[in-house]
């Protein structure tokens, strides 16, 4: 534990040897950043009688359970290393169903425990198999339908498991190239989402579990980004999909299940469709997300005009429906702000109310955060990228060391809203600037596709642009500049530094690959249907093999001048810690400042809070050491043993 009397006494020290850095708000500990939610993630039960969230139990997130009006918490998980992310309700309300792999190895098994937390069981105990959920119905509350490569690992199959007996069933084998599922309001699987061998995808329906499977729509390369199956509609009549096809945005389309003819339900002419409403036992979506900026829903059913009206009115922040019980009566809803924790709402539908439940991290409350700023800057061939810029809250933002954020994907895209990162670096006295850069969804295809094969170059620009804006507008000192991320961020720092050696003061790669065909020849093998995608999108290692190398940092290491903290999962099935150690051996080669963490207990990130903490503690000291913000020294806990 940090002595808080040595803070302070620092406090004083830097407010007398800087006075600039006096105007900055008291050192807000990691621990309160990076540490575990106190509860998070709420779920109904279906029959709305329970309420489960995640919480610590001895330190690790596990499943808790109460009683709806009653304080009868209890965990009923038994997690005690690695924390847990993913669960949902069985349809019968007798199991909380969760999804749980060994040090991030992403081979995830689906377990089953009680509400009673007298019981806890693995459903699906094959060694080497990675489980994934299919779907869930309240018209079979035994059931649930999940996907196993067990068969082979590269391809997932669908099978029906009962959840009491644990018996299962194999429904729906895959031919090689299906990615994608969703079953009819019979349980049967009678849509298909499959990858093409020139990157594209093709929506294929069958009339029944017997019947064979036939093209509905076909989707190029140019339009794959943007094609989604959400389901079946009502009565089985179609499939709701986010498409691109004749327009540069995806809208939300309903598609006749026979004769194949669309029909457009909601789009907006700047985002793709993000995410949809759909009624639990209806099938019915009843509204579409779109975020530009900021979240926008569009309401498409008139029966929750007035709900969402109402909801609206509970607090501030942009708004998420996150649970519903089967009777569509009691909804959860999150509310997501830039400067405060995230806030848990209990919604009444027939009284028209909001309750307050919970915030995600309430010791966030009245702390001095900073804001979030969307803003638009113009990349060098005229593409606005939509960007979010947090400022030192009590500074002037005026010649500000700069930490460029880089999101990972890169087929994502950073959104507004609390982030501990930003609100972390900003607490410690620096510009944080994240970037849309192109390539990453949500803004078109015309935008995402702009990214092909663009990896180290023009994806780099737009970084390299969104830091020029920066400088020019005077926020950032040209000479006090950071570039971090993580996975793809990892390795648009790797390839800032090395790219781009006189713009950057250091870097932070997190998870990032450095030598692109050895990264694309790695992946874990269920990603095979991916993989002419990425061959498309990011370059063939057999065709391309010179054009994929120009574009590796590794074999620009001998370029790289400013110091570079590395960190990585040993068990990261993704980018393989090899990726890892080659840039550091390479740099360590021709005695570049390095320094090098492994975790391994790790896979593809930080999943452990003690890890987070380790590794944001390293990474604060360096930043401190070559852009001169302010540090929380680390604590005997946080110590890691780092290479150099």
């Amino acid at each position: 534990m940090v002595n808080k009397r040595f803070l302070v006494i620092v406090g004083l020290l830097l407010s007398v040897l800087d006075p600039a850095r006096a105007e900055l708000p008291p050192l807000i500990p990691r621990e309160i950043l990076f540490g575990n939610p106190e509860r998070t993630a709420p779920r109904i039960s279906p029959d709305g009688t329970q309420l489960a969230y995640l919480a610590p139990d001895q330190g690790v997130l596990n499943v808790w359970v109460r009683t709806i009006g009653k304080t009868d918490d209890h965990p009923v998980t038994k997690e005690r290393h690695r924390g847990l992310r993913n669960y949902f309700w069985a349809q019968n309300g007798k199991y909380v169903l969760y999804a749980q792999d060994k040090d991030g190895d992403e081979d995830f098994h689906i377990y089953a425990a009680t509400p009673q937390g007298d019981e806890i069981r693995d459903l699906t105990p094959i060694a080497k198999v990675r489980a994934e959920l299919v779907a869930v119905d309240p018209a079979f509350p035994d059931d649930v339908l999940i996907a196993l490569n067990d068969r082979d690992p590269k391809f997932h199959d669908v099978h029906r498991l009962n959840v009491i007996s644990g018996e299962r069933k194999l429904i729906a084998q895959n031919t090689g190239d299906v990615s994608d599922w969703a079953a009819d309001s019979k349980f049967i699987v009678r849509a298909a989402v499959a990858a093409l061998p020139d990157g594209g995808l093709q929506l294929r329906l069958r009339d029944s579990a017997e019947s064979e499977w036939r093209p509905v729509i076909t989707w190029t390369s140019d339009d794959s980004m943007g094609a989604r199956l959400y389901g079946f509609s009502p009565n089985d009549k179609g499939v709701y999909v986010a498409s691109s096809l004749g327009t540069d945005t995806a809208r939300l389309l309903e598609v006749d299940a026979h004769s194949g003819d669309t029909r457009v339900l909601s789009e907006d002419p700047q985002a793709d469709v993000e995410d949809v409403l759909v009624h639990p036992t209806r099938h019915q979506v009843q509204a579409a997300q779109f975020i530009k900026q900021r979240s926008d829903w569009k309401v498409l059913d008139e029966s929750i005009k007035d709900d969402f009206a109402a909801i609206r009115k509970l607090a501030e922040g942009d708004f998420q429906v996150i649970s519903r019980d089967t009777q569509d009566q009691n909804w959860l809803i999150s509310f997501t702000l830039d400067t405060g924790p995230v806030k848990f709402y209990a919604y009444e539908r027939a009284a028209k109310k909001g309750t307050f439940l919970f915030s995600n991290q309430p010791k966030l409350e009245g702390l001095n955060l900073a804001k979030m700023k969307p803003v638009s800057i113009q990349a060098r061939d005229g593409f606005q990228l939509i960007s979010y810029l947090t400022l030192p809250v009590g500074l002037e933002s005026k010649d500000l060391p700069l930490v460029l954020l880089v999101h990972g994907g890169p087929w994502g895209r950073d959104t507004w809203g609390y982030n501990a990162s930003h609100q972390w670096l900003a607490n410690r006295g620096y510009a944080v600037l994240s970037v849309n850069y192109r390539g990453s969804t949500g803004f078109g295809k015309k935008f995402v596709n702009a990214g092909d094969r663009e990896w180290g170059r023009h994806m780099q620009n737009d970084l390299t642009d969104a830091v020029q804006w920066a400088i020019k507008e005077g926020i950032a000192n040209p000479k006090k500049v950071a570039i971090m991320g993580g996975s793809y961020g990892g390795y648009a720092t790797l390839a800032g530094l090395a790219f781009t050696p006189d713009l950057y003061a250091c870097g932070v790669d997190i998870v990032g690959p450095s030598n692109l065909i050895t990264l694309l020849q790695s992946f874990p093998p269920y990603w095979e249907t991916g993989r002419k995608m990425f061959y498309k999108r990011v370059g063939d290692p057999e065709k391309d093999a010179d054009f994929l190398q120009s574009r590796s940092p590794l074999f620009s290491a001998d370029k790289i001048k400013a110091p570079l903290l590395i960190g990585h999962g040993a068990n990261d099935p993704r980018v393989k810690q090899a990726e890892a150690d080659r840039i550091f051996e390479a740099l360590k080669e021709k005695h570049q400042p390095v320094e090098y963490i492994v975790f391994a207990d790790e896979g593809h990130g930080f999943n452990r809070p003690e890890n987070r903490m380790k590794f944001n503690a390293a990474a604060e000291a360096f930043l401190a050491k070559y852009l001169g913000g302010r540090c929380e020294p680390a604590a005997d806990s946080e110590k890691v043993d780092i290479r150099s």
